[in-house]
């Protein structure tokens, strides 16, 4: 087969320095792969046609593209399995790629519809008053970068390492270049071509580069982002470029890291933190044959559990079935190449001159089949290899601690990881460990008994969390939910007037412009409402009769509502008040509407405070205004209301916002 780029609208064969690519296992040829592509056209293109096209849709419409493109990848995913094992990995490795891909771009899509704005400006944080009257106001908002985000894949999750990236420039609405690693291109290409012929993705939106990139990263600028996932040396190589360098050109990096696994100091043989640790590192050290940027490299183990760990280990990773990727009853296949072997060879050749090479076996000769290889290095504290080179591939090193201080130092020699996991049942052990190597990871996992049946795993990013990690690791984080969309929007303060920011947050802002209008809001459908529209309520006395009718039929009987004398003692209060969720009910009694209409449910309420007390014979009254709209369903959206109740002397009392479910249509 020829593995193919996608620019400017079109497949293109390869080209120009070609090279053959061949199965891992087998070492029969995939095809050929090679690139010579005009990239200044393909930023032009993405730039003019994609980034225009993304930037006229708001997030919801990114977000629901991505939502169906993840059915559409869901239905042929298949085709993808079918190629799988020509990386050398089986089905169920396979799974973490393909499905785990899919399975991100989902989340994406939902957390696009759900935390962001139905809009093209994503408001971050609070309002900040500048001027003392409220006139001038400042807020940070993100927009998309304007122009184009390069994405360089690993080898070892061509599927997935391209979706979990896309999902986020795509729903910031910034168009993308996809450059695959080449030994896996074939895979990321078959499901970068499903994409296309899924018709879901506006023109210029993306682009894949199957081969060389070229002189495609001296051509970027200012406005473009290269977010890059590989080896150290690699990135080190491509963060001086002289032209990103000069250009200021966003760089995420996510590099290979010398991962650390702690079993704790309680979690002694038999007990179920001890055996949920040898499971995960068996786990990390054979899925995917190690090729895993999270698998557990160094492990850390209290001195006296150490013949016990290496005992289980040994005599598991001798009883697992090596061999043909396509056989289900495999269950570690191969390296994705023989390079990646002779790579691995040679590291574990430097790892043996300083460290017992505890365990290795035979495997099949042919292909990229490489042994399990466990160490034991008993002067790790005095650093060494194990903390430097990372032999990317079925390979860790154990080592042994006395208390928490030298584990902690353990993890700290890697120099910065993705991930460390800690196997405890002690609270106050994980605590220390965290607050201690917290600086020096990504991410922290902690299992034991009470978390085992429903953790993800050591090695298992998420993207709803951080998927990065200081120092080695590259210093950039990938993933993280919107934080990770983040990377490609700009974030921007903006000072002026409530009735400017209004109009360019599409959200109200207190101090800006209102409207009112009949009939009552509450009879209108979701899309005759109008940002700023607002209802006045009428006065309602509040009586000493009402605070203890509510006081006795809630059973909040609190002495501040109840006896005079110790509410008067209490700094906060004049005497007996009257209670705060009395006075949201008797709001909520001067505002609704008894009538059936397009109000459909109240869901929430956010920001609630309390400003001023409401002593007996005192009255309030309600300002309600539609604050915020965003849609939800294909019959309903959400409309958040700033409520604000004043009392007679027009002093504000309390404030919330309050969310309501409101159909599109009577």
């Amino acid at each position: 087969m020829n593995i193919e780029s996608y620019a400017l609208e079109e497949w293109h064969s390869p080209q120009g320095d070609t090279k053959t690519l061949y199965a891992s296992a087998t070492g029969s040829p995939i095809g050929i792969i090679g690139s010579s592509l005009d990239t200044k056209k393909m930023i032009h293109h993405a730039k003019t046609v994609g980034g225009e096209n993304l930037r006229q849709m708001g997030f919801h419409e990114r977000a629901k593209i991505l939502k169906a493109l993840a059915n559409y990848l869901s239905d042929r995913k298949e085709e993808l399995y079918e190629l799988n094992p020509l990386t050398g990995a089986t089905r169920k490795d396979g799974w973490i790629d393909i499905d785990g891909g899919i399975g991100t771009v989902r989340v994406y899509a939902s957390k696009g519809r759900k935390e962001m704005p139905d809009g093209k400006v994503y408001v971050d944080g609070a309002i900040e008053q500048l001027s003392r009257k409220g006139s001038f106001l400042g807020q940070h908002i993100h927009v998309p970068k304007q122009g184009v985000a390069v994405h360089i894949n690993a080898f070892n999750f061509p599927v997935w390492g391209m979706l979990e990236k896309l999902s986020q420039s795509f729903l910031a609405g910034m168009p993308t270049i996809i450059k695959p690693a080449s030994d896996t291109a074939y895979l990321a290409e078959a499901c970068f071509r499903i994409m296309i012929e899924s018709n879901l993705l506006p023109k210029g939106s993306v682009q894949f580069i199957a081969g060389g990139t070229g002189s495609l990263l001296n051509q970027l600028s200012v406005q473009d982002v290269v977010s890059f996932t590989g080896s150290k040396k690699t990135a080190e190589l491509l963060k001086s470029y002289t032209n990103l360098i000069e250009n200021s050109v966003k760089f995420i990096s996510e590099q290979d890291s010398l991962n650390a696994s702690i079993l704790g100091l309680d979690a002694k043989l038999g007990s179920p933190e001890f055996d949920l640790f040898i499971k995960e590192a068996l786990s990390e050290i054979t899925t995917k044959a190690g090729q895993k940027c999270t698998a557990m490299r160094r492990l850390i183990i209290p001195s006296h559990s150490f013949r016990d760990v290496s005992e289980a280990l040994k005599e598991n990773l001798s009883n697992i079935e090596i061999g043909d990727p396509h056989d289900t009853e495999t269950e570690m296949g191969s390296l994705v190449s023989k390079n990646q072997k002779r790579e691995i060879l040679d590291i574990t050749e430097k790892m043996s001159a300083e460290n017992e090479l505890i365990f290795r076996r035979e495997v099949p000769n042919e292909g990229a089949f490489i042994s399990p290889h466990l160490y034991h290095c008993k002067t790790a504290l005095e650093g060494g290899i194990v903390h430097d080179i990372e032999a990317f591939g079925p390979v860790a090193t154990l080592m042994t601690y006395e208390g928490q201080e030298e584990a902690s130092k353990l993890v700290k020699l890697g120099g910065g990881s993705l991930v460390s996991s800690i196997f405890t049942a002690d609270s106050q052990f994980a605590t220390e460990i965290v607050t201690d190597v917290a600086a020096w990871n990504g991410r922290i996992y902690i299992n034991n008994r009470d978390s085992c049946d429903e953790a993800t795993g050591h090695g298992s990013p998420l993207p709803h969390l951080t998927h990065g990690g200081p120092g080695r690791a590259g210093g950039g984080e990938e993933q993280g939910g919107i934080r990770g969309v983040k990377h490609y929007m700009q974030r921007t303060s903006i000072q002026g007037s409530p009735e400017i920011l209004t109009k360019i947050r599409n959200q109200w802002v207190p101090g800006a412009k209102t409207y009112i209008k009949k009939p009552h809001p509450f009879s209108q459908s979701f899309d005759e409402l109008s940002i700023g529209e607002t209802l006045w309520t009428n006065y309602r006395t509040i009586s000493l009769d009402d605070i203890e009718h509510f006081a006795n039929f809630t059973g909040d009987t609190f002495y501040a509502h109840m006896n005079e004398e110790a509410a008067k003692a209490n700094p906060f209060f004049p005497g007996r008040v009257a209670h705060g969720y009395l006075l949201l009910s008797f709001a909520a009694g001067l505002f609704v509407l008894a009538d059936e209409g397009p109000v459909l449910a109240n869901t929430g309420i956010e920001h609630l405070s309390f400003q001023k007390p409401v002593a007996p014979n005192d009255k309030i009254k309600v300002r309600l205004t539609v604050g915020r709209k965003t849609k939800r369903t294909d019959t309903y959206g959400e409309v958040k209301w700033d409520v604000v109740i004043f009392n007679q002397n027009d002093e504000q009392v309390a404030e919330y916002g309050l969310l309501t479910m409101v159909k599109y249509e009577h």
